[in-house]
């Protein structure tokens, strides 16, 4: 049975997760949230001293699954459900220094070419419609102004403690764009059959009605 599959590539804090998964549940899809993973590989090198121990250790140690409860993914790994541990600040910037390292990037290519051939997906991250799906059905690349991300950022988290300033928040932001954007391996880019969305201007709802539009005339659905 053929499977259908939507990529979308974008920025930090565009949306990208929150939509996908709106959508895949409107579409009976699979939400592959590939970020996540590159967050549960930064929380495992924390296991380690220096990112070259870390390295020769990920092969070997370190193994993830998804697990999709109620149509939530999961993120296991080695046996831990630790899908709360991974929204950190911390973890998060860690998570794009390491997505830098081709090493990282071929432990994870392959879980996730693995997945799209097994279901009907909607997959989100930096490099999907360029490199983990250049064959995906529909491509999407959501993006917003810094400014606007850093808003939307500080709103999901003012009212926790410690909640970082509006600041520092774009100040991440910022700096995670050009990380992304310069790395060497797979950076962020948009794919050239790509179709562009901007949701600076736009709530998630209307992000998430236009993305189904482009699904039914791209894609044959049942």
């Amino acid at each position: 049975m053929k499977t259908h599959s939507i990529a979308i590539d974008g920025p930090a804090g565009a949306g990208k997760s929150s939509v996908a998964r709106e959508v895949a549940s409107q579409l009976g899809f699979v939400y592959v949230d590939t970020g996540a993973l590159y967050r549960a590989i930064a929380l495992f090198s924390t296991e380690y001293p220096s990112v070259q121990q870390f390295l020769a250790n990920l092969e070997s140690d370190c193994h993830l699954e998804l697990k999709y409860f109620g149509g939530t993914q999961c993120i296991f790994l080695n046996g831990e459900n630790v899908t709360d541990k991974l929204r950190t600040a911390e973890i998060t910037m860690k998570a794009s220094e390491l997505s830098a390292l081709p090493q990282v990037r071929a432990f994870l290519l392959e879980t996730q070419k693995d997945i799209a051939k097994a279901y009907n997906v909607i997959m989100d991250g930096r490099d999907i419609g360029t490199v983990v799906l250049p064959d995906a059905d529909l491509k999407i690349y959501l993006t917003a102004s810094a400014e606007e991300r850093a808003s939307r950022r500080y709103l999901e988290l003012e009212d926790k403690p410690d909640a970082p300033s509006y600041e520092q928040i774009l100040a991440d932001i910022q700096q995670r764009d050009y990380n992304d954007m310069h790395r060497a391996i797979a950076p962020l880019q948009q794919a050239k059959d790509a179709i562009l969305l901007d949701s600076t201007n736009m709530g998630f709802h209307e992000v998430c009605e236009e993305i189904l539009s482009l699904a039914e005339k791209h894609l044959e659905l049942e």
